[in-house]
């Protein structure tokens, strides 16, 4: 599912299923008040099998109806962030918020004190967090591994 300005995002993914030899649906929504529902008769047309959010302003305002719409439609879920797994998304696994705003901090305070934007390495993400919620998983009749819920780092019962 895709907003205004997630385009970057969705390039990434539609790299990354090419090659996985994966087919990608694009799911375009847009407005002060996206049709969510039509989005996902579009992917029940398109015979999707899964759903990834892509993280916008406009997505981020709709998690919980996005996770029931998902559930309804039996689309298990891989979202942006644990807030959309709290929500009822599936599961989630991404870069630490909090670790990443931090990492910004000392960098900003480095350019406060003089130092030259140029001259700051690029950090790459070094903290990630996995989050399952499996009151999804059951809602979806699907079974997580316990050696993948051993991996995780919050699961929601």
């Amino acid at each position: 599912m895709e907003a205004p300005g997630a385009g970057f995002a969705f390039k990434e993914y539609e790299a990354a299923a090419r090659a996985l030899k994966i087919e990608l649906q694009s799911l375009k929504v847009q407005g002060p008040h996206p049709n969510l529902e039509g989005a996902f008769q579009d992917a029940a047309t398109g015979h999707a099998n899964a759903l990834i959010p892509i993280r916008s302003i406009l997505i981020g305002r709709y998690p919980k109806r996005i996770a029931e719409l998902a559930i309804k439609n039996r689309l298990p879920s891989m979202c942006e962030g644990s807030d959309f797994v709290e929500a009822g998304g599936l599961m989630s696994y991404l870069a630490n918020e909090l670790e990443s705003f931090r990492r910004a901090a000392t960098y900003v305070d480095k350019i406060l004190k003089g130092t030259k934007p140029a001259d700051l390495p690029v950090e790459q993400p070094t903290k990630f967090e996995f989050v399952i919620n499996l009151k999804t998983a059951k809602a979806l009749n699907l079974t997580i591994p316990q050696s993948v819920l051993f991996r995780a780092d919050k699961v929601i019962k």
